[in-house]
């Protein structure tokens, strides 16, 4: 791999820019790998990466159906964050911050990590019980986050309205080095580490069975013909219960659409995330200048990347309430992710029924913060056969009761 440095692009420039190889090779795929990942996103290019740095497993194949990234690594807002309740959250949520602070150096690769702190609104007494028992939580689990006052909010924000006329701002839960980075650059930059390890990743290769023998895996039937392979990972997000069922057996998950838009770009107004759940939405100012919104998820089953109407109206007006300025922009366009929600809100990374079989999901709405965490602790599940960072999120905790239930400890309903 040729390494990205100010010199280089000098050198180039002299050049025209006509020496610049290709960030990742596209070859066609072997017979037979040690791992297979399914899905090409950043979890999947996450696990790889890390069984090649961390475990020295480079025979590795990772397949996606559409382009590289295109799922929901390149459909969402970007928001990194780790000031979680649960401890086994806050424990994979917290290694996946730390990741993403070095990740440009590790990759030489430039993901533009903005620690520009996330700041999460309490407008009900209820709430603001509930994010400081969080902000108490946090001090145990070593994750640096604290409890703000109005003013402390405004300082901040001064774009906010804290007396709005529904939801007055009682305080914020503020944990100042989380923030946001390129989604797709993130995704480049592993796939390009993965493909200088000697990896293969093959595009536009869908997956539709999965072979076993003898109740283990032996590989999986794609439109690019059969790969076999003797640990298989499946990393696909919304779609994980399909190729769940083509392995034999089923995951406790549902999949609904997760939606996003921007405005026009506008001069600097925001310099940090503000996530607001009582009247569900969330705000931050691209590089751009684009104010980059999102709000709740679908609450329908559904595989559409669009979303609904009634969601861009429902979230707009919530945040036109705490942020009035925001009535005077135009909206410049809109998209959708799918994802896939447990009962408890929380991930599943787990062994599986099927002997070799590996399977990483249930992310729901906060997959994008959790990337490399979740690639370091799954890499670390598939090739040792535990982990410290998935061991509570195993499918037997819904046979036996033991939920993670973050969706009562974030108070909404993903």
């Amino acid at each position: 791999m040729r390494r990205y440095s100010a010199f280089a692009i000098a050198r180039e420039a002299l050049r025209h820019h006509t020496g610049w190889g290709r960030a990742w090779a596209a070859p066609e795929p072997k017979k037979h790998y040690d791992v297979v990942i399914v899905g090409a996103g950043g979890h999947g290019l996450a696990t790889a990466y890390y069984l090649g740095k961390n475990h020295g497993l480079t025979n590795v194949a990772i397949i996606e159906k559409g382009w590289l990234g295109g799922g929901n690594t390149g459909r969402n807002t970007t928001i990194i964050r780790s000031n979680y309740l649960q401890d086994a959250s806050a424990a994979i949520y917290e290694k996946a911050r730390g990741l993403y602070e070095t990740m440009s150096q590790d990759l030489n690769y430039n993901v533009m990590f903005s620690p520009r702190g996330v700041m999460m609104l309490a407008q009900t007494e209820h709430e603001k019980r509930g994010y400081l028992r969080t902000a108490h939580a946090n001090a145990l689990q070593g994750v640096a986050t604290e409890f703000i006052t109005p003013e402390r909010v405004k300082q901040i924000a001064p774009i906010i309205n804290l007396d709005g006329p529904r939801y007055p701002v009682l305080g914020a839960l503020w944990q100042p080095r989380g923030g946001t980075a390129r989604h797709d650059a993130v995704a480049w930059g592993y796939a390009r580490a993965c493909s200088d390890m000697g990896m293969d990743i093959i595009q536009t290769c869908e997956v539709t069975a999965v072979t076993r023998e003898g109740g283990k895996v032996t590989g999986v039937d794609t439109t690019k013909g059969h790969i076999g392979c003797t640990k298989l990972g499946i990393v696909v997000a919304g779609h994980s219960g399909q190729l769940a069922e083509m392995a034999g057996f089923r995951l406790p998950i549902e999949a609904v659409a997760l939606q996003a838009y921007v405005s026009e770009p506008i001069k600097p107004a925001l310099d940090c995330v503000i996530m607001a759940n009582t009247v569900h939405g969330y705000l931050s100012q691209s590089d751009k200048g684009e104010m980059v919104i999102g709000g709740g998820a679908d609450n329908h089953n559904n595989f559409t990347q669009r979303g609904s109407f009634s969601h861009i109206e429902e979230t707009t007006r919530a945040l036109v309430e705490t942020f009035p300025m925001l009535s005077r922009l135009k909206m410049l366009r809109q998209w959708g992710g799918i994802v896939d929600m447990t009962g408890d809100r929380s991930p599943i990374l787990s062994k599986t029924p099927v002997d070799g079989i590996f399977i990483n999901c249930g992310w729901g709405t906060g997959g994008f913060k959790a990337i490399p965490g979740s690639g370091w602790g799954f890499a670390e599940l598939m090739a040792t056969g535990h982990s410290p960072l998935t061991a509570e999120f195993g499918l037997e905790r819904f046979r036996e009761g033991r939920f993670i239930d973050e969706s009562v400890a974030a108070g909404v309903a993903h």
